[in-house]
């Protein structure tokens, strides 16, 4: 802990140098209006502080970023360094060469420096007052073949998702069928069920008219019957008339001997 607090002291003492040296006011308006002398002292503290952030153990980055030990700025670019470092290495030379930029907000410092497994553009961003960090940035050169491989990967990635996406929705899709029974099974289980229905009552019978009977017919089929007894009997038919209390059937034989 002793160690990182050196560190960054030792950065705001440089930062405090910076200050020092334009206290008399901001005399910098544009990137070819700057003193020579203040943009070699701007690039050479950009390189020392791109020295102390490379020989930090990755337990001290941890540390810092873990603890929130620095500003907004530098913490960010420890993340950056931290997720690059195995593709840059070892730090092993900087250039003294270095380009001082006005941007909005303060300035950006960009020095060239070597790694053990490419270049890397490191551009530190100071506030107005060049007082504070605000940014720290690492922008590995990567070959040819390097990024034509990125593109590949993510070409392939995205590519990858997006058919991984219209499988799910083809198999989503075909899963509908089976929703549309579960759910009517379901709502079948839910209803109640119906009730029986009412018996119904057998309808009361007609009541019976009966007809009177028409006897009219009768009474001349019994005259004849009459008259013909009469006249088949060989006794004399009394007076009062015959009575006839039944009627039934003679052989034929009878009647044609009559």
């Amino acid at each position: 802990m002793k160690q990182i607090k050196k560190h960054f002291v030792w950065i705001l003492c440089t930062v405090f140098c910076l200050m020092s040296l334009t206290a008399c006011g901001k005399t910098v308006e544009i990137e070819s209006s700057l003193d020579p002398q203040m943009t070699d002292y701007m690039v050479q503290t950009a390189g020392s502080l791109l020295e102390e952030v490379t020989s930090m153990a990755e337990s001290e980055i941890d540390m810092i970023i873990g603890q929130q030990a620095a500003e907004p700025g530098v913490i960010t670019g420890l993340e950056s360094y931290k997720g690059l470092e195995s593709d840059l290495g070892a730090l092993v030379s900087i250039s003294e060469q270095g380009r001082v930029t006005e941007v909005e907000d303060g300035y950006e410092i960009a020095v060239d420096a070597q790694f053990e497994k490419r270049q890397c553009e490191f551009v530190l961003g100071v506030d107005e007052d060049i007082a504070q960090i605000t940014s720290m940035t690492f922008n590995p050169v990567y070959s040819l073949g390097e990024n034509m491989t990125k593109a590949a990967l993510n070409t392939l990635m995205g590519m990858g998702t997006v058919f991984l996406v219209l499988i799910f929705i083809s198999l989503l899709i075909s899963c509908f069928k089976y929703i549309n029974v579960i759910e009517k099974k379901m709502k079948e289980k839910s209803e109640p069920a119906p009730a029986a229905p009412a018996p119904v009552s057998a309808p009361a019978p007609a009541p019976v008219v009966e007809e009177e009977e028409d006897v009219t017919d009768d009474l001349e089929l019994v005259a004849v019957i009459t008259a013909a007894i009469a006249a088949a009997s060989e006794n004399a038919v009394p007076a009062d008339g015959l009575v006839v209390r039944s009627i039934r059937r003679v052989p034929n034989s009878k009647w044609k001997n009559a």
